[in-house]
């Protein structure tokens, strides 16, 4: 790639893979992992998992698929303004949700509740678990063999005691080093993704109003300019022009503080990143912006009653098929059949991490519905 920063990761400088592959043709390593994982069984199924929304309430809300979508394309426009690689921000962002379970976080909360006696559940961890073991499609290995740049990327957080487990992957969390620039990008990436569409979806819900967002100053100040600039257009494309505005406000920043913290940290090299304190973030300011953003949807959003109801049932699917599916593996499928052979709660979790909001719902109504098959 040309005219990338020093300190950026490129093929040369990657630690490789877990199996060694002759490099490919015609495009980069990353370029590779990208591929691979939009071919994955699991990345299809983030179009059927929702972020607040469960998937059968509204086609027009965001879904783990659209979402990751959007995280790259944030990802990438900020690694290119930075010179690093593009290709390595795009795989992570793309990757980074394949382990969530189906219900957005309440069905994480259920499943790690479900697992707390046996090792808990992590989503970041399972979206490891799925690029390393669980995919199944290549003759040589298990999992998808990505780089490992990209699967420590995926892998934002950990506990100590899971971290002790993965080898090299994991041993930034005990040598408490920060991984790639890129991998940071995709971390905030994310971020700026997930709370301005969550306002968008909020709002045409109308679970939260043009009113009640109005009080926190990110939105309200991008809501001012644009009602100037454009007096007379309809509130759909008012909240559109405002959103657009958050974006660029917290994609600038991010960039510009992140330039300043390179200089201030005289980095020029990888190592150098990784000992670093983190480098990409925002101003002071624009922290402070976005983390009252953030209360509020907690407060007026995930907290909101027609939300809670939902996620209590979707808990209640979670408990129930795995209680169900741990006291007679016979009931799942052949091939986690036979992972249960080894560890039942393990493929009992892994089973149903990788369901669709839509197929464990129907699940549920098979195996506790009378009359249904």
């Amino acid at each position: 790639m040309h005219n990338l920063a020093p300190y950026a990761i490129t093929d040369d400088t990657s630690r490789g893979r877990l199996f060694k592959e002759e490099r490919p043709s015609g495009r980069s390593e990353f370029q590779r992992d990208r591929d691979r994982i939009i071919h994955s069984t699991a990345f299809r199924r983030l179009e059927y998992k929702t972020q607040v929304f469960v998937n059968h309430e509204g086609d027009l809300f965001r879904t783990r698929l659209t979402h990751s979508l959007e995280v790259a394309q944030i990802g990438r426009s900020i690694a290119r303004n930075l010179h690093l690689n593009e290709d390595l921000v795009e795989a992570i962002s793309l990757a980074h949700d394949l382990g969530h379970t189906p219900f957005g976080h309440a069905g994480q909360d259920a499943l790690n509740a479900c697992m707390k006696s046996h090792g808990g559940f992590e989503h970041n961890l399972q979206s490891l678990r799925v690029v390393d073991k669980l995919e199944d499609h290549y003759g040589a290995f298990d999992g998808l063999n990505l780089c490992f740049e990209t699967r420590e990327g995926i892998l934002k957080h950990c506990s100590l005691k899971n971290a002790r487990t993965l080898g090299e992957v994991g041993e930034r969390f005990l040598k408490n080093q920060r991984p790639s620039l890129e991998a940071q990008i995709a971390n905030l990436a994310d971020e700026i993704a997930y709370n301005n569409h969550d306002v968008d979806d909020g709002l045409r819900s109308k679970l939260i109003t043009l009113e009640q967002i109005s009080s926190v100053q990110l939105f309200a100040q991008h809501l001012e300019v644009a009602r100037q600039i454009y007096p007379a257009i309809s509130e759909r494309r008012l909240i559109h022009e405002t959103i657009r505005r958050m974006i660029n406000t917290l994609v600038t920043d991010l960039i510009r503080e992140t330039e300043k913290n390179l200089a201030a940290h005289t980095i020029q090299t990888i190592n150098e990143v990784r000992a670093a304190p983190p480098i990409v973030g925002f101003s002071s300011e624009v922290h402070q912006l976005n983390q009252a953003l953030k209360a509020f949807l907690r407060t007026h959003l995930y907290r909101h009653y027609q939300v809670l109801r939902m996620s209590a049932k979707a808990q209640r699917i979670i408990d129930d098929l795995f209680g169900a599916f741990t006291q007679d593996s016979r009931l799942l499928p052949p091939h986690f059949q036979l992972q249960a052979e080894e560890n039942c709660p393990r493929a009992v979790a892994d089973y149903i991490a990788g369901m669709t909001d839509r197929y464990a719902i129907k699940e549920h109504r098979r195996l506790f519905a009378v009359g249904e098959e």
